[in-house]
């Protein structure tokens, strides 16, 4: 099956939707599938085009046997709500012309992926001129979360925004996403259910284990072995409430016995490090190799993920099931209706979103016991294991793919057959 994947974040970039769209077009790959990929240069999480890539501004490239063609785009230093809207047009406009040249090609599916919903009308376009399933994966609900946060405002702009993607969301022949919650708020959009499909980021479970033996990264920062490390790993964003774990970091700063570790970057670095300045409780590592995942995440005896209560329930956070798959508790900030707490009820803790004496509070709580931590953190390895499994998520995507070309085929033998 010849498959178009359209997504203006891609590999080589280490976090976020680079990552999936990278190990999806890889995989697809080793099942025997062609895989074309319309991207951006990798510029993800620290808003820099990777070097490289500035020059020339089109290019295609071949990486893990995917032919990847690049189309570029505009990179604020400093996003906020109308330059991020700029960014993603520019991409939309710049790849065009991209997209269509792969009618050429005929791909049997054109795969959307958004963020950036703006890349949408394209990817429908192309797969209805060439007759291929249109395919939209939603990674993210941008536009209510950018309403939300208040990063795009006024109530006009907003109504027009959301019917916009109501319209769009609609046309398309199947629309996925990663969560439960975040498929039901397609439903409230007005999907038809029946072109919904449930599709979780997974994790590589070979690849992320729990270890046998310490991480060799406690050493390397000066954690002694009997202390407890509470760490974040993943992108430095605004959805993250970051600024939290500094903030609780400093009202267990008397627990000598407790250490926090974040790692990672974004364009929260500034502020993050500027909160962590004088702690000396708290290490700041800069994004690792993915070669040392396993290694890294099992530096951790907690895992902190913390977010705005603004996000909750419009983004399932990626990064959750390599912090599962550890065999690590976690403590999230989110509240006890949501998705991400019912994930958590046998793997880990929940704390009140924007509150860092709760967060704090249930850092200590796991940090006070270890018996707890491990009971928790077997069922964390077992539930990703049972429910994130790269392998496992993927062969059901492929599935569905397939089966997306079968309903006319199916329509006409079925009613050849009763004639």
């Amino acid at each position: 099956m010849k498959i178009l994947i359209y997504s203006a974040n891609y590999a080589p970039e280490p976090t976020g939707i680079g990552k999936y769209s990278g190990e999806m077009a890889e995989w697809l790959v080793t099942q025997g599938h062609d895989v074309r990929v319309v991207a951006a240069p990798p510029y993800y999480p620290n808003w820099k085009i990777a070097q490289g890539y500035g020059w020339p501004l089109y290019r295609r490239e071949r990486i893990q046997q995917v032919d990847v063609w690049r189309a570029p785009l505009w990179v604020p230093a400093k996003p906020n709500g109308l330059k991020r809207v700029l960014h993603t047009l520019s991409f939309a406009v710049s790849s065009a012309p991209v997209m269509l040249r792969q009618l050429l090609w005929s791909p049997d599916v054109v795969l959307t992926v958004a963020p950036a919903l703006a890349c949408a009308p394209m990817g429908w376009l192309t797969a209805r001129l060439c007759g291929a399933t249109a395919w939209l994966h939603v990674q993210d609900f941008e536009v209510d979360v950018a309403f939300q946060m208040s990063l795009l405002k006024g109530r006009h702009l907003k109504r027009f925004t959301l019917w916009c993607e109501r319209h769009l969301l609609r046309r398309f022949d199947k629309v996925s996403t990663i969560s439960s919650k975040m498929a039901e708020k397609l439903r409230n959009k007005g999907v038809n259910p029946q072109a919904i499909e449930l599709l979780p980021n997974w994790v590589d479970t070979a690849g992320v284990n729990p270890l046998s033996a310490p991480s060799s990264y406690r050493a390397s920062l000066g954690i002694l072995p009997e202390q407890t490390v509470a760490m974040f790993s993943g992108t430095w964003g605004s959805k993250q409430d970051l600024l939290a774990i500094p903030a609780a970091a400093r009202l267990l700063a008397h627990r000598q016995d407790i250490q926090f570790v974040i790692c990672g970057d974004g364009v929260m670095r500034p502020a993050i490090e500027a909160a962590c300045a004088d702690l000396p409780n708290v290490h700041l590592l800069p994004l690792q190799p993915k070669e040392q995942l396993s290694e890294l995440l099992g530096m951790a005896d907690i895992h902190l993920l913390t977010q705005s209560a603004e996000a909750e329930d419009l983004v399932l956070p990626s990064k959750l099931s390599g912090m599962l798959s550890s065999g690590r508790p976690v403590v999230a900030t989110c509240h006890p209706h949501t998705e991400l707490a019912q994930v958590l009820t046998h793997c880990g803790l929940i704390a009140r979103p924007g509150c860092a004496n709760a967060l704090a509070e249930a850092v200590q709580t796991l940090a006070d016991a270890p018996a707890q931590r491990a009971e928790l953190g077997v069922h964390a390895r077992s539930y990703t294991e049972h429910s994130f499994a790269k392998d496992s998520i993927l062969g059901r995507w492929m599935h569905q793919f397939i089966v997306s070309r079968m309903p006319a085929t199916v329509g006409v033998y079925t009613e050849n057959k009763a004639n």
